[in-house]
This record gives structure tokens, sequence and C-alpha cells, in this order.
């Protein structure tokens, strides 16, 4: 099995959380494909943390280096392929990986609730959307972003009582599941 084209094999989005990254590499493993984090080219590509650019930079210029980096992955990254919990707030971004759903790629929703969520992420300052009142940041940024998450989706995995290995198997079976 292969991604869409030269495109992606998968492409993960949720919030903070969810296990993008670890289950990411899991689901990497399990194909025994590269993969990549857009959050991870971001820092590259700007010689700092995300949280660096928000402080520095601010918002607006992180989501456009946000914009590049996932148009850019998904036209040239053939494993899979981890997005920022925000990426997908970019229309650009909606747009391109509802025309990668459609032509066929799988695009994995990886819900978690907010009690799964708090140990994995200590939701703490490091995380530049979650400061202050950590908890009710969280869900917020999930009321907003959901029904986003959940139209962009091929796949939807909870993640809530799950290793990465587990959910990564989980998407094995999904994706084998609608394309067969």
């Amino acid at each position: 099995m292969s991604g869409v084209g030269n495109g992606p094999r998968a492409v993960l989005i949720g919030p903070p959380g969810s296990g993008k990254s670890t289950v990411a590499k899991a689901l990497a493993t399990l194909w025994d494909v590269e993969r990549r984090d857009t959050d991870a080219d971001i820092e590259a590509t700007a010689g700092k943390e995300i949280a660096e650019i928000f402080v520095d930079d601010g918002e607006q210029a992180f989501r456009a280096l946000e914009r590049t980096a996932v148009a850019t992955a998904v036209a040239e990254h053939v494993g899979v392929l981890s997005l920022g919990g925000g990426a997908v707030l970019a229309p650009e971004t909606q747009a391109l990986l509802e025309a990668y759903g459609a032509r066929g790629g799988a695009v994995v929703f990886l819900d978690v609730s907010l009690s799964a969520a708090a140990p994995r992420v200590g939701l703490n300052n490091a995380r530049p959307l979650l400061v202050g009142n950590p908890r009710r940041q969280w869900l917020d940024l999930m009321e907003a972003r959901r029904p986003i998450y959940e139209r962009l989706a091929t796949v939807t995995v909870l993640t809530d009582k799950l290793t990465p290995n587990q959910a990564a198997r989980e998407i094995v079976q999904a994706i084998d599941a609608t394309a067969g």
C-alpha cells in the first residue's frame, strides 16, 4: 500500500496530547517508512523552537511558516506525516487536506479527551496556545477545531486508552477497511 501518488501514506491531525508524534513514529515503524513532523520542519526553517517563534515573531508569522511547511510536506513526503494541532485552521491547509482525502489519501484524526490529553502534554506553558488556564484553553481549542478535524478526517481513532502501537494498528486496520 502506498500514499496517494507521491503523497504521504497517512497524514495525522488532532489536538495537543492526541499522540500525533508518537503514533506517527509507531505507524512509520509498522509500515517501514519515514515519518515527518511539520512542527520540526518549522523549527528547522526558523532556527528556533515554536514557543520562541510565538514570542519573538507572533502567531501570524508562525502560521505562515506552518502553511508553507504543510504544503511542502504533503507534496514531498511519502511516509507518515504529522501536523501541528492548529495547522488545520488555515483555509489553504483545509483545501489541501480535502483534496488529498478526495484522492484516496488517509487523513487520520487522532481524537482524545481532556482527561487523557492532560497527562500526555502536562498542559504546561511550553505550548504557546495553552498559556494561562491550560485546561480551559485546551477545551476552547477543541471546541473550535473539532468540527474541522472531523470534516477533514477519512479515519478517526480515539487514542484515550491506546498505546501508540495500538493506535497505529487501529489506523492500519481502518485504512485497509476503507481501501478494500
